[in-house]
C-alpha cells in the first residue's frame, strides 16, 4: 500500500513537471503597425525565445516621408545577433505611390541564453531632421 502511494505521488509531481513547464518557442514574431505608433509614440515589448531560434521583428515604415527605422542597437551581441535587415513594400502597387506605408523586417538569431535589448528609433536621418519620432524597444529574453 505503501509503495501504492509513493508511486501515485511521484507520477503527481512528474505530471506536474511536465505540464507546468511550457516550452520556449523557437521561432517569435513581433510586429507594430503604423496605428499602433499612432497611439503610443513608444512601444516596449517583452519575447522568450530559445536558443538557436529566430526572432523577426516587422515595423510599419514609410521612407517617402524621409522616415526611417535607424540601425537596431543590441544590447547583448553576444545573446542576439542581427543578420538581416529589410525594406518590405505594399505588394498591391509597385512602386506604391508616396506616403503608402510599407515596412521594415529584422531577423535575429538567439545565440546564447541571457537577455537581451532591441531599441530602435524612427527618424529623420539628416541635420535637424525630426529625431526618436517612435521609439520601439524588444528585451528578448533567451532560454
Amino acid at each position: 500500500m505503501k509503495s501504492k502511494l509513493i508511486l501515485m505521488g511521484s507520477l503527481a509531481v512528474i505530471s506536474l513537471c511536465f505540464f507546468g513547464c511550457s516550452p520556449v518557442p523557437k521561432q517569435v514574431s513581433v510586429e507594430a503597425s503604423c496605428d499602433d505608433f499612432y497611439e503610443h509614440q513608444v512601444i516596449s515589448q517583452e519575447v522568450e525565445v530559445a536558443v538557436d531560434g529566430l526572432l523577426t521583428v516587422t515595423l510599419c515604415s514609410n521612407p517617402s516621408t524621409g522616415f526611417q527605422w535607424e540601425s537596431a542597437q543590441i544590447s547583448g551581441q553576444a545573446v542576439l545577433q542581427q543578420p538581416d535587415h529589410k525594406f518590405v513594400s505594399p505588394e498591391s502597387e509597385l512602386p506604391p505611390p508616396p506616403g503608402t506605408p510599407s515596412q521594415e523586417v529584422w531577423t535575429f538569431q538567439a545565440l546564447n541564453k541571457g537577455t537581451s535589448t532591441i531599441s530602435m528609433e524612427y527618424s529623420r536621418p539628416w541635420e535637424g531632421g525630426e529625431k526618436a519620432e517612435w521609439t520601439f524597444v524588444l528585451t528578448a529574453v533567451v532560454k
